[in-house]
């Protein structure tokens, strides 16, 4: 074999060992296909080869190998949209925005306007559970509607509705309820993310994000199939 001939045999082993083939044991899946210039299909496990220099001798079983698995893209953001008029029972707190853990932003609430009270009132609440702009009445307080405006940390993961009172002494006499409250209207999941998204230095914020993806993301066999109870 001349040396020209020798090289350009070399130059082969070192492309075709660079290339991600499916695993032998991959579903239906040889290396012929491999090659055949077809995109990379998800759910199949591919074997990466590093690369040889032409310099090292080809050794197959020393060669370097890597593994990964192609993950199906998800779909853009989507939401299903649930019909007003929902009941439920809630667990219901209070909280002033003279309070420690408010006292740096005012009177304000997450969405940077003035906290609310009279017959709209400010609620907060764990977004991923009810988005911010969605509305509510309580049981017994038919000219009140609520709407959820704001967030805090100990909401997150929690079924749990803080309800915006102007005076400690308003705040300390709600205290913990559990009350009726009918949904007027579900807020934006897409909206709340556009907002916290930079503010994804929080981990409750980032807490959030994920509930909300992890909702709105769920994948079965023939199609897309969501939980999610807010319109976009």
């Amino acid at each position: 074999m001349n040396a020209s001939l020798s090289l350009a045999v070399l130059a082969s082993v070192v492309l075709l060992s660079s290339c991600a083939l499916p695993n032998a044991q991959s579903a239906g899946k040889g290396r012929t296909e491999a090659n055949s210039g077809k995109p990379l299909a998800p759910g199949v496990r591919y074997e990466v080869r590093k690369a040889l220099a032409t310099s090292v001798p080809f050794r197959p079983k020393e060669m370097k190998r890597y593994y990964f698995v192609l993950e199906a893209p998800r779909p853009p953001l989507k939401a299903a949209a649930m019909t007003a008029g929902r009941q439920m029972t809630v667990r219901t707190t209070a909280y002033c925005h003279d309070e420690s853990d408010h006292i740096a932003y005012g009177a304000r609430n997450a969405l940077g306007t003035p906290l609310k009270f009279g017959s709209v009132r400010s609620a907060a609440a764990d977004w991923s559970r009810y988005p911010v702009g969605t509305k509510f009445r309580i049981k017994g307080q038919p000219y009140v509607t609520y709407i959820v405006d704001d967030y805090g940390s100990a909401l997150v993961g929690t079924g749990t509705i803080d309800i915006y009172k102007p005076t400690r002494g308003q705040m300390d006499a709600w205290g913990v309820r559990h009350v009726d409250i009918e949904v007027i209207q579900w807020g934006s999941y897409k909206r709340s993310m556009e907002i916290m998204q930079d503010r994804m230095q929080w981990p409750h914020v980032r807490q959030m994000v994920r509930g909300i993806q992890d909702q709105m993301y769920q994948v079965k066999a023939g199609g897309y199939q969501s939980p999610v109870t807010a319109a976009l």
